[in-house]
């Protein structure tokens, strides 16, 4: 793609800084807002070191936070090839349109299709993978390779189209995957857990996933049934990764935050593959952004709306939340089932934020499309935002998934009201 650095203005290596490996998080704090909190912006560009459960005296009455409700699927799965016996470690991504839920006459099992990501060896077509169960031992379910799932203008996707074979009758993905799947914990947690005694059962398969990992890569405000998401060629039941900020909340701050005045409001980003992906371009607004499904219900957008015209701050829990509300260039008219769509809005430095006012948000990766738009909202922008980042590894902040938080605040008070 040719460069025109008049359009293309943050360089992918911009986004880089030193990062000490025992500062990445591997098992998270307890209890979620006992994680610090680096807060920039506000009153001044100076720092502050708090911690997450500090939030009710940082915010004030009339804010409204921005929370994702998706809920992160057991998309993970372990199994073995029944033509060599060869372990196979893959992930769910989604279901393919048509195939869901249909019982064949005379059948009593679900016939489902699925997209998946494998990690094997010469993997093809009409090779069957056997799923394990939870406890180890063989599920009944089985995997049939069928081909190479197409991706977006006929780019190959990397995931392969599948049929399910085994579901019982009735058995929908989501309840089958709670029966045979694992919390998708990102790899390099995993990497690192892996010399880790994590209790018996994990330790005996050699599965670095924690029996506690299904509760607290969750969030405590996770929607049981959040709106699928869905196009002409298949349905995406809920997310692949959490939304990271969200970890930090309880039940117990949240009341703490309404007692104070600040409201919440809801949003839905199914969290897709391509979230951590780095940018491998020279600048990042040559990345090819991933699409992802998000969805605003009616209220939120007048919970929006309503904050702005009384001067309140919208501030975005997670930068999923944060591109769901940017996604859509108005809020004033949502009709009642709300505004959904397909994102792969980019928000580098120079964008204009239409409705959201601060961000609470994790230490991300380098060279990311995540640490690009938290840079897009810091004052000063990125410049100032590594400087905040230098000086949390020095502050020994621990970052990523499990790690600690960063609340970036407008430095003179709410944006312009616009039309919310």
């Amino acid at each position: 793609m040719p460069v025109d650095e008049r359009q293309h203005v943050l360089r992918t290596s911009d986004l880089d800084y030193p990062l000490p490996q025992e500062l990445v998080a591997i098992h998270p704090v307890s209890p979620r807002d006992a994680a610090r909190l680096l807060v920039l912006g506000g009153e001044g560009l100076a720092t502050r070191h708090l911690h997450v459960r500090d939030l009710p005296e940082l915010l004030r009455a009339g804010d409204l936070l921005v929370l994702n409700s998706t809920r992160v699927l057991p998309a993970r799965f372990i199994g073995t090839r029944t033509d060599t016996g060869g372990k196979v470690e893959g992930l769910f991504v989604s279901v393919w349109r048509g195939e869901t839920g249909i019982v064949e006459e005379g059948s009593d099992e679900t016939q489902l299709r699925w997209s998946v990501m494998l990690k094997a060896r010469r993997t093809r077509p009409r090779v069957r993978i056997s799923l394990s169960s939870h406890g180890g031992g063989a599920s009944g379910v089985e995997l049939e390779l069928l081909s190479r799932a197409p991706g977006p203008e006929g780019v190959d996707s990397g995931e392969w189209l599948v049929n399910v074979h085994g579901a019982r009758s009735g058995e929908h993905t989501v309840a089958l995957l709670e029966r045979i799947g694992l919390t998708p914990l990102p790899p390099y947690i995993r990497q690192a857990r892996k010399g880790e005694n994590l209790g018996t059962g994990a330790a005996a398969r050699n599965e670095p996933t924690d029996a506690g990992d299904s509760a607290v890569y969750q969030t405590v405000f996770a929607d049981a049934s959040p709106p699928v998401g869905h196009d002409a060629v298949h349905d995406v039941p809920g997310s692949v990764a959490a939304p990271t900020a969200g970890l930090h909340f309880t039940p117990e701050l949240l009341s703490r935050l309404e007692a104070r005045g600040v409201r919440s409001a809801n949003v839905t980003l199914h969290v897709g593959l391509g979230t951590f992906k780095p940018v491998e371009t020279e600048f990042v607004e040559q990345h090819p952004m991933h699409a992802e499904w998000c969805h605003i219900p009616e209220g939120t957008c007048r919970a929006v709306r309503e904050t702005r015209a009384r001067g309140g701050r919208v501030i975005a829990v997670g930068t999923t939340s944060a591109r769901t509300l940017e996604s859509f260039g108005s809020l004033a008219s949502c009709p009642v089932e709300g505004l959904a769509a397909w994102t792969r809005l980019l928000v580098t430095p120079g964008y204009r934020f239409k409705h959201v006012s601060g961000l609470l948000t994790n230490f991300h990766l380098p060279r990311t499309t995540l640490l690009a738009l938290v840079a897009a909202i810091t004052p000063c922008g990125v410049e100032r935002l590594m400087q905040a980042y230098r000086e949390a590894m020095g502050e020994r902040y621990r970052v990523f998934s499990y790690g600690d938080a960063m609340l970036v605040l407008p430095s003179a008070g709410p944006l312009s009201t616009g039309d919310g």
